[in-house]
């Protein structure tokens, strides 16, 4: 099975200068983990996700190692404050990792996996077409394994 039979075509997408408010509501009010950022409706410039989002807030692996393991939570929602005070430009990933529509989706899957991403984008060249989850791979194995138990 190809990513071009189970990707999802109906996307929420972002530009480059989309205040971050906006983003992190869409994130929390569809539950996203990422959004596409693109420019002239379908160029895939970057993306933007939760983990963009949510890093500032916490403390670097080198502080937990001396002994600053305890989270000031005033501190961390202020950080939150300044990221959600700026636009996507200043927090996208511009080198985007995506896979073509023409992919097995086990492949699809493995490159997901091995980025530990979500979700990612489907594109041809730096044309977005749609995006893949780790759900819609799960979802289209479970459908298969189903088909062959009942013998259809």
């Amino acid at each position: 099975m190809l990513v071009e039979d189970i990707m999802t075509t109906s996307l929420k997408t972002v530009s480059p200068d989309t205040p971050m408010s906006e983003v992190v509501s869409m994130m929390c009010l569809y539950r996203l983990s990422g959004i596409p950022v693109v420019e002239d409706k379908d160029k895939l410039v970057g993306f933007i996700a939760e983990r963009d989002v949510l890093d500032p807030m916490f403390p670097k692996m080198e502080d937990m190692m001396d002994g600053m393991s305890n989270i000031d939570m005033t501190a961390a929602l202020q950080k939150y404050s300044n990221v959600v005070d700026m636009k996507v430009s200043d927090l996208m990933t511009s080198s985007v990792i995506s896979v073509a529509p023409d992919m097995e989706i086990l492949k699809a899957a493995a490159k997901m996996v091995g980025n530990r991403f979500r979700r990612i984008p489907v594109a041809v060249g730096d044309r977005l077409l749609g995006m893949l989850s780790l759900g819609d791979v799960h979802k289209s194995i479970y459908l298969q394994h189903a088909k062959t138990r009942l013998g259809r």
